[in-house]
């Protein structure tokens, strides 16, 4: 019986390890955050500028709004900019912020305030549609979707679509640098980027032989004519993770990558560890499909990946040496991600506790699923068992 014990154990930590090995060396260099980076280039051009048309939903976001819109109106650029805001029935003044701001006064803005919710559309991808809309009418050749929490530098426009131009891109995306001010963001956050590019490693979104599709809703170009050649908007109007949606559409009609900037950051504070839970939870039962066997074997996955190398590590023996091993390897990968964010790297050996909140997170999403209350933002419930409804 021992011995049967003590083989489980070296099998599960011997499992691990070989999980690394692949994560480490052969699932695209997910983990290289340098090899993945968009630095700012400059926009070459033989003819006139693309022209972009920015448009940003908006709920409840009165107090950042105004340094996303003001980064993306000082942007140098030397085509044409315009900006449309459309606010999806806020209850902060979000509206008010904005149309005593800019209505009216500034031509490169325009405000609108979101019609009625229809049945069987997010409220995101409602106020999306709106605004790509009317940005239309004016013919432009790039879409950029950016967040309302989002500052841009002032070259980002330019280097997005100065790749996109390069390189004859239908999408370009990305993600932007997390703020990471407070202990748990610290703690929390850049295992969230961590975990994007091993879910969706960037040269295997650049591989058109792979059908791996991912984008940041934050900030992402796509070409306006391939946008409308898959049908626009309302292929994606229930959708919750409509940046890798809008990906994946995208992908099978062109080219499309993806990366990471400090050309765009996050100004917005999560706080302590409740809101970053509640941030992960949003969306987490979604990404599984509503799937209990996919949530238990994610969480098994999670465990034999993240979670059994530290506490193998002081089973003895042969079986130390190899949980230890895929614990070191596991924290060496994360190091990168932990310096995009400005992270002491002290913190790399942590992550098998972080997954666990991480793990928590997404058992609290099926939960709050099954309730009838999952993929709450802002007051507004998206995600739930119609059983309940």
């Amino acid at each position: 019986m021992h011995f049967t014990a003590h083989a489980a154990l070296w099998l599960i930590a011997a499992a691990s390890l070989c999980s690394w090995i692949y994560l480490y060396f052969a699932r695209g260099g997910f983990w290289r955050i340098s090899n993945v980076t968009f630095p700012s280039v400059s926009l070459s051009l033989k003819k006139a500028a693309p022209s972009v048309a920015v448009v940003i939903p908006a709920r409840n976001e009165a107090t950042l709004i105004s340094v996303a819109v003001e980064s993306l109106r000082q942007q140098d650029y030397p085509g044409h900019i315009r900006i449309v805001v459309v606010d999806d029935h806020s209850s902060d003044g979000t509206a008010e912020v904005m149309s005593g701001r800019y209505g009216g006064l500034v031509e490169s803005v325009v405000v609108l305030s979101s019609l009625p919710l229809p049945s069987g559309w997010t409220g995101k991808m409602w106020a999306l549609f709106q605004g790509v809309q009317h940005a239309m009418d004016s013919g432009p050749d790039y879409l950029f979707f950016s967040d309302a929490d989002i500052r841009h530098s002032r070259t980002s426009i330019a280097s997005l679509v100065a790749r996109a131009e390069s390189e004859k891109l239908a999408l370009v995306s990305a993600l932007p640098k997390l703020k990471c001010s407070t202990l748990a963001e610290r703690v929390l956050l850049p295992a969230f980027t961590f975990y994007f590019f091993m879910l969706y490693p960037p040269s295997w979104v650049r591989n058109t032989k792979r059908t791996t599709a991912a984008a940041a809703g934050g900030n992402v170009l796509v070409r306006a004519n391939t946008l409308a050649d898959i049908g626009g908007i309302p292929q994606l109007r229930n959708e919750l993770i409509d940046d890798c949606a809008l990906a994946r559409e995208i992908k099978k009609a062109g080219a499309i990558q993806l990366g990471w900037t400090e050309n765009a950051t996050s100004v917005r504070g999560y706080g302590g560890f409740g809101a970053v839970g509640n941030m992960i939870s949003r969306n987490a039962y979604w990404q599984l499909r509503h799937s209990l066997p996919a949530l238990i074997g994610s969480i098994a996955a999670l465990t034999l990946v993240f979670v059994a190398p530290p506490v193998l590590t002081f089973a003895g023996g042969w079986c130390s040496a190899i949980a230890a091993s895929a614990w070191i390897l596991m924290s060496l990968a994360y190091v990168p991600s932990l310096k995009a964010l400005s992270v002491a790297t002290f913190w790399a050996p942590v992550l098998p506790f972080v997954t666990i909140f991480y793990i928590g997170a997404t058992i609290h999403s099926a939960v709050q699923y099954y309730r009838g209350c999952g993929g709450e933002w802002k007051g507004r419930i998206h995600d739930f068992s119609r059983s309940t409804s």
